[in-house]
């Protein structure tokens, strides 16, 4: 027969799993405020994507203040001196972003621009020759910051032309330039002659994961809280753990 079975913690038990509960607890609501914090990110950033562009001035003291706005600048191309990015496959074809030095007209120095995506057959500059923008032009384009390397992503190779990722010093210091932003233009679609490179849709990649991380914190902090509860259940009779015959 089953005695009666009450709620006996031991001490070592509490000890353990009342913290670990505590920081799960912790953890999932500092996702929730994550959440709010990148809501309001994501519409500050809608906001600044769809401003009309304004001109980029020679100078940026803080980049950061700047990336995602549109923006105009004038100068010429160093058609010369491109190099390509690999890119996300587009409608199942793959490719190559055109990374060229756009030599600003206004005191400005030399800006990274990404002219856009072309098909790997049209890699060599070559066989585009008759889509360059020669002569002094002006470029609309977004800013953009340069992402970190992920911690297993291949790194670049200083001197290929073919690169993993945009890193403007090190692709100036390949170019042998100098004065070269620390940021980036992604030209926007329709200044190409023939459209190639295609140009860059304004894209903004922040995703919001927070609720999902909030909710599995939350979570395991449920299901210990319950095998701790569960567990420490005791025979009232005997004061042990689980039934008596």
């Amino acid at each position: 027969m089953t005695g009666t079975r009450r709620f006996r913690p031991s001490p070592m038990a509490t000890l353990m799993t009342v913290p670990a509960v505590a920081v799960m607890l912790g953890l999932g609501t500092w996702q929730i405020q994550r959440m709010g914090w990148k809501a309001e990110l994501m519409e500050r950033v809608d906001r600044r994507v769809t401003a009309a562009p304004v001109p980029l001035p020679p100078v940026l003291d803080d980049p950061a203040s700047w990336e995602f706005r549109p923006v105009t600048l004038t100068g010429r191309f160093l058609n010369d001196k491109e190099l390509l990015l690999i890119a996300r496959p587009r409608q199942g074809q793959a490719g190559y972003e055109v990374m060229t030095p756009f030599a600003r007209g206004d005191g400005g120095g030399v800006v990274l621009v990404n002219r856009g995506f072309v098909p790997m057959d049209r890699r060599d500059a070559a066989s585009r020759a008759g889509t360059r923008v020669e002569g002094e032009t002006t470029l609309r384009g977004v800013v953009r910051l340069p992402q970190e390397a992920g911690m297993f992503q291949p790194g670049n190779r200083p001197g290929a032309e073919t690169w993993l990722r945009a890193d403007p010093p090190a692709m100036a210091a390949s170019l042998k330039l100098d004065a070269v932003a620390p940021f980036l233009v992604e030209a926007l679609p329709g200044q190409s002659p023939g459209n190639l490179p295609t140009g860059i849709e304004p894209r903004v990649e922040l995703p919001n994961n927070h609720l999902q991380y909030a909710l599995t914190w939350y979570g395991l902090a449920a299901t210990l809280a319950a095998i701790y509860v569960l567990s420490q259940r005791r025979s009232a009779d005997t004061g042990r753990n689980g039934p008596t015959a």
